[in-house]
């Protein structure tokens, strides 16, 4: 058994989701482990990972509409505002969604469906650079 890790910087626009399926398949082809189990898990509270589609822009989009509307910015239920309006529900979105994503890898690539991609869910409204972990370990 065989392990290999590092770490990726993700540069985001801003709110939204960024796409980091290329550069995590680059890596895990340079592994060179082909059967095994790829761990990713993201260094923040205020940003997630999410398995999605990746066909339709508008299912990012209806994403987004959705946690507006179920987390909107500047809620007076909100305390925690040391960043601005969208920083506590930053940490909710991330808190509904996932911090960590385990994909089998087969053959040498990420076992995802046809229209799945992996993406950096950026729950604040201005960019960042996010780290993201990879773990993988197999034969």
């Amino acid at each position: 058994m065989r392990q290999s890790h590092t770490t990726l910087e993700i540069p985001t626009p801003g709110r939204g989701l960024t796409d980091i399926t290329p550069a995590v398949a680059r890596w895990v082809a340079a592994t060179g482990i082909a059967t095994g189990l790829l761990t990713l898990f993201i260094r923040h509270t205020s940003a997630s990972l999410l398995i999605q589609e990746n066909a339709d822009p508008d299912v990012q989009s209806d994403l987004e509409r959705f946690l507006a509307r179920l987390v909107p910015d500047g809620d007076a239920l909100f305390r925690h505002r040391s960043e601005g309006p969208d920083d506590m529900p930053a940490h909710v979105r991330a808190a509904l969604t996932a911090t960590q994503l385990a994909v089998p890898v087969i053959a040498g690539r990420m076992a995802l469906g046809t229209w799945q991609a992996v993406y950096v869910f950026e729950h604040r409204r201005r960019a960042h650079v996010r780290q993201v972990v990879l773990h993988l370990i197999g034969e």
